[in-house]
């Protein structure tokens, strides 16, 4: 398979269309995950099911994600050194995306008398998630050029949006189906559990049949004491990669910030807006078309411009769309606050994973991609307990905690002004030519 005209200069000698097609495909599989289970359908109903809209409810749920990213983040630098020693993405990737079906599927048992069980399921399922995306992106910088890195992000994210809105729109047919028959939401989000774990199964095949292993083992460094060395061995070096080291903790702040969105996005509408659960699934599928838009669009136009200035206008967007969401009192202007957000949010995630891979150097990209998603798990750590702990210090005030999101993209927007991609790219290949 050829690849398209768009991403033919884009792509390394050797890479093929179906190459790149079976890689973005993961993007496609993975996002219905992201889509219905975390951002448009079960956190609103553990809020107001599960945990039957107690005080703690929000708080609930938000420590529930941080306790799954905890785990990423303790296991996300092993985890990269392993298979940048062995060769192994291709495996782990595998076995993560088991673990996330398995426990999405057993989500469907989520009850108020399961209530514990629900949690076990959501920090497995999600633990699962994170190591995968992070085994995901390490693939890119195999497949593009540096100077493509944006298009073919941009395309993966795009991809993934697509993906997301097709699980979601499966979703919402059911549902629609399901209360036009006089079925409550124990029953259809429970059945909507199982329907995005067969789409992940399913729409993830093409990545794990053709997706190539390119990588090759790291002879003589084939132990778990080894890699930690490894992995001890980069953080010593840090001093040699500031800048890659500075935007990863601007990627820390501002991502805090995205992933309270995405966490909760459901549970404001619900909670501070009033919608009902297809009202919040339309919303949803606009802000994801919104966002794919904006990835595929956004990924063109970043190679032209730069990915630090498209992030940079792409923060301060963010500050502007909860500013809206705050103010909102009726459905016209959060509705525009919600399509700014889904703008953001496309721009922002392919920005993110490109500049990763230019200040990389190759020999360590798998560690270096899994600091990354360290840093993005350590992010949706600190973003939605504060939301939770503010709602519940506030007495239940959503737009109080949407305000105080904001201050997570102005950390990140200070940040990402002292990054220079240029010296921090020689300082990668710098590395590669003496192999450290």
């Amino acid at each position: 398979m050829k690849p398209s005209s768009a991403l033919r200069g884009a792509l390394r000698p050797g890479v093929t269309g179906r190459d790149v097609f079976a890689w973005a495909m993961y993007d496609f599989a993975n996002s219905g995950y992201t889509t219905v289970v975390i951002t448009a359908l079960f956190n609103a109903y553990f809020v107001a099911s599960v945990a039957a809209r107690a005080p703690w409810a929000t708080l609930a749920w938000t420590l529930a994600l941080s306790a799954s990213y905890l785990l990423v983040i303790m296991t996300a630098p092993l985890l990269g050194a392993w298979a940048d020693l062995h060769a192994a993405k291709k495996r782990l990737l595998f076995w993560s995306t088991a673990g996330c079906v398995l426990f999405t599927a057993l989500l469907s048992f989520a009850r108020p008398e399961t209530l514990l069980f629900t949690l076990l399921c959501l920090v497995l399922s999600n633990f699962c998630f994170g190591v995968g995306e992070n085994v995901i992106a390490a693939f890119l910088p195999e497949l593009a050029k540096p100077r493509g890195m944006g298009r073919v992000s941009g395309w993966g994210w795009g991809w993934g949006y697509v993906g997301g809105l097709i699980a979601l729109a499966l979703c919402l047919a059911y549902i629609g189906w399901a209360e036009e028959e006089g079925l409550a939401a124990t029953h259809y989000v429970p059945v909507s559990m199982l329907i995005v774990a067969a789409f992940f199964l399913l729409a993830s095949l093409p990545t794990l049949l053709w997706l190539p292993e390119r990588a090759t083992p790291q002879e003589g460094k084939q132990t778990a004491r080894e890699a930690w060395r490894e992995v001890k061995a980069t953080l010593a070096a840090a001093s040699r990669f500031p800048d890659l080291f500075r935007f990863l903790l601007a990627f820390l702040a501002y991502q805090a910030g995205v992933n309270t969105v995405i966490a909760l996005a459901a549970v404001y509408a619900s909670e501070a807006m009033g919608m009902t659960t297809r009202q919040i699934l339309v919303l949803i599928i606009v802000v994801n078309v919104a966002a794919a838009l904006a990835a595929l669009g956004f990924g063109h136009l970043q190679d032209r411009l730069g990915p630090l200035r498209m992030l940079a206008a792409t923060l301060i967007g963010w500050l502007v769309a909860l500013c809206l969401a705050w103010l909102a009192q009726g459905p016209a202007l959060f509705w525009t606050a919600a399509l700014l957000i889904g703008v953001c949010l496309g721009a922002a995630q392919t920005g993110g994973r490109a500049v990763v891979g230019l200040l990389s150097p190759a020999g360590k990209r798998g560690e270096f991609f899994g600091f990354w998603g360290l840093m993005a798990k350590l992010s949706a750590v600190l973003g939605p307990p504060v939301y939770g702990a503010t709602v519940w210090a506030a007495g239940g005030d959503h737009r109080q905690a949407l305000l105080h999101t904001g201050l997570f993209f102005l950390v990140g927007l200070w940040l990402l002004a002292g990054v220079r991609l240029s010296r921090g790219h020689r300082a990668a290949l710098r590395a590669d030519r003496l192999g450290r």
